[in-house]
């Protein structure tokens, strides 16, 4: 490795997709070792050998930090590129994560969602819930954001339905609640800064022919 390269830091939403993101690029040869130790108060995790750093951060603020070139590259969900709505290249569909963004509610809210009535609309992501039912459905509706259990918008009354990402389904059926549109497929994506995906193209560009071969 020449001195001269400079970092690539890599921005990874928490939890689970870090992990699993961590497993990918394993196998085509990037380790870091020091973001297994479960007990390191460390922020930030280097491979010194590759010139790579790596950070986990909330997902919703993984675009942040690349549209801002504090990453260069990020890994988040769909849902969250779609609600931060950051400027970033969207370059690899990483596939795990799998879920979609759905309204749901009551079945007796089909009529209402049939009609272009003025209804209630609770969901933790109010731009996706904006823009499908103003851009896509031309429907009028209250949007209200709510940032914990979605679910109780229509069993407590606040809402006629809700917008919320669905994975199986079992959590809507014991409320009494049903899908009644799908709104997009959602999955892991990776992302890159704009002047990152210019300035380091090819150690980029490399990275995700790597990854696309992986996947495939």
């Amino acid at each position: 490795m020449n001195e001269e390269m400079r970092y690539l830091t890599f921005a990874l939403g928490k939890g689970r997709l870090a992990s699993q993101t961590l497993e990918l690029l394993e196998e085509i040869g990037i380790k870091c070792e020091e973001v297994k130790d479960k007990d390191s108060r460390k922020l930030i995790f280097v491979n010194e050998e590759q010139k790579l750093r790596f950070f986990l951060a909330k997902g919703p603020d993984v675009p942040t930090y690349v549209e801002y070139g504090a990453a260069d590259i990020g890994v988040v969900g769909k849902d969250t590129i779609l609600e931060e709505d950051r400027r970033c290249f969207e370059v690899l569909d990483l596939g795990f994560g799998k879920c979609r963004m759905c309204v749901c509610g009551p079945a007796s809210a089909k009529e209402l969602l049939q009609h272009h009535e003025m209804i209630r609309v609770a969901s933790k992501y109010p731009r996706i819930a904006k823009d499908y039912f103003y851009n896509k459905k031309h429907q009028t509706v209250d949007i209200i954001k709510l940032n914990g259990s979605v679910e109780l918008g229509p069993i407590v009354g606040l809402s006629d339905v809700i917008v919320d990402i669905v994975e199986t389904g079992s959590t809507l059926r014991a409320n009494g609640l049903e899908v009644l549109e799908e709104i997009c497929p959602l999955s892991a994506r990776m992302i890159v800064n704009q002047v990152s995906m210019r300035m380091e193209a090819d150690r980029i560009k490399k990275l995700i022919a790597e990854l696309k071969e992986r996947l495939a």
